[in-house]
């Protein structure tokens, strides 16, 4: 079927259950169809549809928004669907050449991936912050759980590995600091609260100290010039752009650190007494 169409680059096929015993999630949750189209009329397409008495999701996606999501990590499950799914059409090699490119996992992709999950990990961990202090302790518990699973990926990320959906079963084993932290905040007999601040303050010293690390592609933009950069300019640069990051907040904390320089001008336009907040290193 998908060969005869023009249309269709690559189609690979993944089995949620992967050979294993059906079982109440694996009875429910569809087995994935990945198919890669050359037109964005056909892209961004989800179907469900049952054959043989299984269920498929079949997901139509453009090259270029598979490699946005990719990089943004906007659906993490994608990954596991071409790294461990069966390429079943494949024109020109694309699925099996993007597949060598992910088993390379390339240090661009990488540092990627570490400055999106420390984005993400600093607004969990602030919003917790800020919960702890209102007194609002099951949502700060909620923010700092995330704020964990994305020091978790961090971790992961570092050692040049991919983060699995299983996060806390491979971070065990690679990291096994990470992991306690999470067993204290998850098991300890202290208050919830008492948990809650242990985690944060280990967040706080651990994590920040990896902000120029996880910070690099950011940070080489900024270098790429003499002259400083307005927010306006870096959310125009598309590594950043399509990453979806806040970078209002990543600036106002490298700033804090030290990592990068505050500069304020005064606007073009004399009608304006506004001063502009621009950035360099």
């Amino acid at each position: 079927m998908y060969g005869r169409d023009p249309e269709v680059i690559s189609v690979s096929a993944y089995t949620v259950a992967s050979g294993s015993p059906p079982t109440v999630v694996t009875t429910v949750v569809p087995d994935v169809v990945l198919v890669v189209v050359q037109t964005s009329l056909m892209s961004d397409i989800t179907s469900y549809y049952i054959k043989d008495h299984i269920r498929i999701q079949e997901c139509c996606l453009h090259p270029d928004r598979l490699e946005q999501w990719i990089r943004s990590g906007a659906r993490r499950e994608v990954i596991h669907w071409i790294l461990q799914g069966e390429i079943v059409m494949d024109r020109n090699l694309y699925m099996e050449g993007l597949r060598n490119r992910l088993l390379e996992f390339p240090e661009e992709m990488r540092d990627q991936k570490l400055i999106v999950e420390f984005d993400r990990f600093m607004k969990s961990f602030l919003q917790s912050k800020q919960f702890l202090l209102e007194g609002h302790l099951l949502d700060a518990y909620s923010n700092i759980l995330d704020s964990l699973c994305h020091w978790a990926r961090i971790a992961i990320l570092e050692e040049g590995i991919y983060p699995e959906e299983l996060i806390w079963a491979q971070v065990r084993k690679i990291n096994p600091g990470v992991y306690k932290f999470y067993e204290e905040l998850a098991s300890n007999h202290e208050s919830l609260e008492k948990r809650i601040q242990l985690v944060v303050l280990a967040c706080e010293f651990s994590v920040m100290s990896k902000m120029e690390s996880c910070c690099r592609i950011l940070l080489d933009v900024l270098r790429s010039r003499e002259e400083a950069w307005s927010l306006q300019e870096l959310m125009q640069i598309p590594q950043l752009f399509e990453l979806q990051l806040d970078l209002s907040l990543l600036l106002n904390k490298l700033a804090r650190k030290s990592l990068v320089r505050e500069v304020v001008e005064q606007q073009d336009d004399p009608d304006k007494l506004l001063l502009q907040l621009k950035y360099t290193v």
